[in-house]
């Protein structure tokens, strides 16, 4: 070879090093930066030219190194594992977020919640049944059911205010689930766009992609594949998100009553347009979850956090009534952590209510107006059983708190709640002005020890009492029902826990056996930055030997 074409081969190798050097430089800067590969450099031989032609082999000499392109060191395989990991490890630690949330509601971890006006309530109802005709413990009696009512209600408000919560949540974590769509459809065109010539590979941008399909993992159960282009399409639960020219929205539809969101797919939903002209969709063969599916490890149905929270939320505000069909509850109820929770606990609050009222309906005598109030029906005056709660909303008529009388209410008549539910719940106001009305004494002077002694009892017997839900057979009284509930949501939540915990070690361990190959050494950078420093040395020192023999060769012909 020539002088003048073994200097080409020297700048080869400055060139070479010194892009080897600069993707070096690149690795190291970007050694902390979430979601960043490691680049790896490639090398390649240029051409070689053949001089001559021997008979065993052909004389040829080489021009050099080509610095042939630089490419992101990843493993598919624990690509696909560690999102996978990720979306199951995030719906075991949000629906353990909730199940503590739920715990946090009931306030027992503090010692102040539920149960001590349960326990109250009973109290007072026990000393009731020794003195019926105190007028201090009857007091005391009314007192005790509305701190009953009051504590009930607020946890059940409690648990609605934290659904409300959770929909919020839905609803924010859909609305980023499209952003990351539309930013993935912008990464494949700029992507296909830079490596289209075959010249140039667009890594950082690849690492952006990358760093938005972790997220997604960990958010939905996705699919995703690359075309020869560069392209990646996205399946979210089975259908696609991201594919080709096209990004599929997930809506929102927002129920009337609950005011929930149901994510579903715009594209496939029908819709008609309403008399503003927006249009209004019908989701039922477009929803994005099925809620009916049974959560498994086995099926991989138990991925992605959003997922979580919709079954924690639910779809509606549960009650007792929920529980009363086994094929309902088991289908739409039992999976869910609050509408589980809500059911089972108005459950409670009706049992008692019911069971009470109706054991002063059972003592009470409307001819002589023992245990009656008076009514007025039709004009004239009756009586009928006092009751020690009442509904709050009955056939339209709701109590007013601040008048302290029964008001007309069009929109409470059109729902037409009748039920004796947590919500639906008020001590008599008869009884809050004038706790005597409890007295328990006959009109004949004889104390009715009789019922007094049933009141008390109803909060012992564990006769005709129900189960926690149709899956459960254990039965108990008042107290034991509600144990019974504060030990189904401990562990339930222990379980969760121990999910939680033993998914995120999994992940820790995928994402650890990642790291080694797409993370970024230190210690192998500097190594490499050493290599190519002498490599670059090595080039410039060959140069500058091939120039100091054409100096000598030009001065001596010269001469």
């Amino acid at each position: 070879m020539s002088l003048m074409g073994s200097l080409y081969t020297g700048v080869s190798g400055l060139q070479t090093s010194q892009n080897a050097l600069n993707s070096t430089a690149h690795n190291m800067s970007n050694l902390d930066t979430t979601g960043y590969t490691r680049q790896q450099v490639l090398q390649g031989n240029r051409e070689y030219n053949t001089i001559a032609n021997a008979a065993v082999s052909k004389q040829q000499v080489g021009l050099g190194v080509v610095y042939s392109k630089v490419r992101q060191v990843r493993d598919v395989f624990l690509d696909q594992q560690y999102r996978r990991e990720s979306g199951r490890s995030m719906f075991y630690t949000t629906s353990h977020q909730c199940m503590s949330q739920v715990e946090t509601i009931l306030g027992e971890l503090y010692g102040a919640g539920f149960n001590n006006s349960l326990e109250e309530f009973q109290r007072s109802v026990d000393e009731l049944a020794k003195t019926p005709t105190d007028s201090v413990v009857q007091g005391l009696v009314i007192q005790r059911a509305s701190s009953f009512v009051d504590n009930a209600q607020a946890v059940y408000q409690g648990l609605c205010d934290y659904q409300d919560n959770l929909n919020l949540q839905i609803k924010t974590s859909v609305n980023k689930i499209n952003d990351y769509g539309k930013k993935i459809y912008e990464l494949n065109r700029q992507i296909v766009r830079i490596e289209a010539g075959g010249v140039e590979r667009a890594n950082d941008l690849r690492d952006a992609r990358n760093q938005l399909l972790d997220e997604l993992g960990g958010m939905v159960k996705i699919n995703y594949n690359e075309d020869i282009y560069g392209n990646v399409a996205v399946q979210i639960e089975g259908h696609d998100f991201v594919s080709g020219a096209v990004v599929y929205e997930i809506g929102l539809d927002e129920d009337d009553i609950t005011g929930f969101y149901t994510p579903f797919w715009v594209m496939d939903a029908k819709y008609t347009i309403g008399s503003d002209g927006e249009k209004i969709y019908n989701i039922e063969n477009a929803k994005v979850f099925n809620m009916q599916q049974t959560i498994s490890s086995d099926l991989n149905t138990d991925i992605g956090g959003v997922k979580a929270m919709m079954f924690a939320r639910g779809d509606k505000r549960a009650d007792y009534t929920d529980l009363q069909d086994t094929k309902h509850y088991n289908k739409n109820i039992s999976q869910s952590i609050v509408m589980n929770i809500q059911a089972e606990f108005d459950q409670l609050i009706h049992t008692v209510v019911t069971e009470l009222n109706g054991i002063l309906a059972g003592a009470a005598d409307p001819s002589t107006g023992y245990l009656c109030e008076k009514v007025r029906v039709d004009g004239k005056d009756t009586y009928q059983p006092i009751q020690l709660f009442q509904k709050k909303t009955t056939d339209g008529y709701q109590y007013n708190d601040d008048t302290k009388q029964w008001e007309y209410n069009e929109e409470n008549a059109a729902r037409s709640e009748t039920l004796y539910s947590t919500m639906n719940l008020i001590v008599n106001p008869v009884l809050v002005r004038e706790p005597t009305q409890l007295g328990l004494f006959r009109p004949d002077g004889k104390v009715d020890y009789q019922t007094a002694a049933a009141l008390a009892e109803a909060f012992q017997t564990q006769e005709n009492r129900p189960s926690l839900n149709p899956n459960v057979r254990t039965k108990g009284n008042f107290t034991e029902y509600y144990d019974d509930l504060i030990n189904q949501i401990g562990n339930s939540g222990l379980v969760f826990k121990d999910i939680a915990k033993s998914q995120e070690d999994t992940l820790e361990a995928t994402c650890a056996a990642r790291e080694q190959i797409v993370g970024v050494s230190s210690d192998e950078e500097l190594t490499n930055m050493i290599k190519f420093q002498n490599a670059y040395n090595a080039s410039s020192r060959y140069i500058n030997v091939i120039s100091e023999m054409l100096e000598h060769l030009i001065n001596t012909l010269a001469t």
